[in-house]
Parts: C-alpha cells; structure tokens; sequence
C-alpha cells in the first residue's frame, strides 16, 4: 500500500467504523478488504484502527 493510498485507506475505514459502529471489526474489516480489493496483510492494522475508533466513540457517547 503506497503512502498516500495508505492515509486515503485509513481515513475511509474510520469513516465507514464511524458511520456503521460495527459490533464485530474483524469482520467489518474483512469486508471492507473484499468489497474494495485493498492488498492482503493490512487486515490487522486496519482492525486495530476500527476498534480505536470504535472505542474513542464508545468514551465520548456514555
């Protein structure tokens, strides 16, 4: 994954985790990996990224 399509990546799957708060990020992110054919073995970084996400917005909703 270039630099550029890396930062474009991430900020689409904080997004997308924003958007539909996922209950389950692996899967989530699987998905994602499939639907738009990102390359293999970015699946770990991009879940660890969902579940930060989902926990910033886990802190600030309660």
């Amino acid at each position: 994954m270039a630099a550029k399509g890396s930062n474009e990546v991430k900020e689409s799957v904080k997004e997308m985790a924003r958007i539909y708060r996922p209950s389950n990020p692996r899967k989530f992110v699987r998905e994602y990996v499939k639907k738009y054919r990102i390359p293999g073995g970015y699946e770990d970084v991009l879940t660890r990224l969902v579940e930060s996400e989902m926990a910033k917005l886990g802190s600030t909703v309660s």
